[in-house]
């Protein structure tokens, strides 16, 4: 049974099942953290709420694949993606607590489209930069 988990096909689809099921998840939570209903505004081509969400997505995706390089193990690249997750939600919070002038989710709801894709550079970008601190 060891060699099982050792094959290359075997353990690329445990990583794989275990990040997409983890970034379903935390989707679930930025839904409960955010004013709006992801995809009932993507429904309605809400273009902000598409970005913002495809800036989480691809996010959470490059923070995984750091976190896949860094460990060999699945239990622990899955706590290092978790830890990521929480970095990136509180990037969410520190841009709300920026822009004191408005409300992120209110003007991404409303479908502003600069703050849409300033909500998805940030999402890239911390990501970029947590997955250089994951070990």
């Amino acid at each position: 049974m060891r060699d099982f988990w050792k094959d290359p096909y075997i353990e690329s689809a445990a990583y794989y099942s275990v990040v997409v099921l983890s970034i379903v998840v935390f989707l679930v939570v930025f839904e409960l953290v955010t004013k709006y209903k992801n995809w009932e505004e993507i429904q309605k081509g809400n273009m902000a709420v598409a970005m913002a969400t495809g800036g989480k997505i691809f996010g959470l995706a490059n923070i995984f694949r750091y976190s896949i390089e860094h460990n060999d193990n699945l239990l622990r690249m899955l706590g290092w993606g978790i830890y990521g997750f929480v970095l990136l939600l509180v990037s969410y919070f520190i841009f709300e607590f920026l822009t004191p002038k408005f409300r992120i989710d209110d003007e991404i709801e409303q479908d502003n489209r600069a703050v849409g894709f300033i909500s998805l550079v940030i999402s890239i970008g911390m990501s970029y930069v947590i997955g250089a601190g994951i070990g």
